[in-house]
């Protein structure tokens, strides 16, 4: 059985990975820290959690065979260095090794980055589309949630080269996507009954929409406008997102062409359903699912593809337990395979 160390316990995505790791059968939760409860019972911050009698130290125990962390970026990839040289695995869920260019990182971050001779080496960790590279690393970056959400809504059609490059994302995401630190926006009477838009003269999500989407893409690259919108739910991220189909590809039968290349890419996939109907945000509460509606406006030509995820599951932890599987050598959907709560 192999022994999990999570780095920042309490925060969202800390305690959402201690209770998908609960019903894991392969490991076992060695040992979590937290900034603000260390040297107290995980029980004192969510008593949810009591049965598994944790205690929250300062630091991990060293005798750990793999890593979490949930840390911010910067103070993650410095927590998980000690552990990445001794060669042991580490699904980093900030952003710290999620890009391969060390300026651009640097630009959207606005700190130098702590380790930048190991992005070469680092996997970006969407496992629909990295899942052999995840197989063998040994540092995997953790995806964002909005951009788990638009790269999978996306990637059939710039993987086929049915549309044109310019693409608009619009994302409308829960508040824990926030995290648990404070912040007027978030407070209820600020959020509840309310919709509002927010940097839209840029979000640190978009270098890792644009770099995952160029990937697939002939050239020209892609050029993606994103506006992500905060609503007042828990959980969810409800991602719509437009492209212009390509001339030869609108001329005749395009709604099928566009169905039939969702199908094929996603033929097999486990945590991906291309659905007959647009998704909804309470369809996918609490598991590692990413639901997917593309679909035509035969009279624009533009293709319009709909998304839904839980951004604390697969726009999170769920798919960090994913990644920790492929990484391990268990089954891709051990720990993961639930039914959404719904409603």
């Amino acid at each position: 059985m192999h022994r999990v160390g999570i780095i920042n316990v309490t925060s969202y995505m800390g305690a959402e990975l201690v209770r998908l790791l609960a019903g894991h059968p392969g490991v076992k939760i060695a040992s979590v820290t937290g900034r603000s409860a260390a040297g107290k019972p995980l029980a004192d911050a969510f008593p949810h959690l009591a049965r598994l009698n944790l205690m929250v130290r300062e630091e991990l125990d060293e005798d750990v065979d793999v890593v979490f962390s949930a840390l911010p970026h910067a103070a993650s990839a410095q927590q998980c260095l000690p552990f990445i040289r001794r060669g042991i695995p580490v699904v980093d869920l900030s952003a710290d090794f999620r890009l391969k260019n060390v300026d651009e990182y640097q630009s959207w971050y606005g700190v130098e980055h702590p380790a930048p001779e190991l992005l070469a080496s680092s996997v970006y960790g969407l496992s629909e589309l990295h899942r052999d590279a995840i197989a063998t690393a040994r540092i995997v970056g953790n995806p964002g949630c909005y951009p788990t959400g638009a790269v999978l809504a996306l990637a059939p059609a710039v993987k086929a080269g049915l549309i044109e490059p310019d693409i608009i994302v619009d994302g409308k995401s829960g508040i824990t996507g926030a995290g648990r630190g404070l912040g007027l926006a978030y407070h209820f009477s600020e959020a509840d009954e309310n919709l509002s838009a927010y940097a839209l003269g840029g979000h640190r999500h978009l270098p890792e929409m644009t770099q995952e989407l160029g990937c697939l893409a002939e050239a020209p690259a892609p050029r993606v406008t994103f506006a992500p919108h905060l609503i007042p739910i828990n959980r969810g991220i409800l991602s719509t997102c437009y492209a212009t189909l390509k001339p030869h590809v609108a001329a005749g039968g395009a709604q099928e062409r566009i169905r039939a290349a969702y199908e094929d890419f996603y033929d097999g996939e486990r945590f991906v359903t291309v659905t007959p109907t647009p998704p909804q945000t309470k369809q996918t509460q609490g598991v590692n699912t990413c639901l997917v509606y593309p679909t035509v406006d035969t009279r624009t030509g533009r293709l319009i593809v709909v998304s839904a995820i839980d951004n604390l599951v697969k726009g999170g932890s769920g798919q960090a337990v994913q990644n920790m599987n492929l990484m391990l050598g268990y089954p891709e959907a051990t720990g993961l395979d639930a039914v959404a709560l719904y409603p």
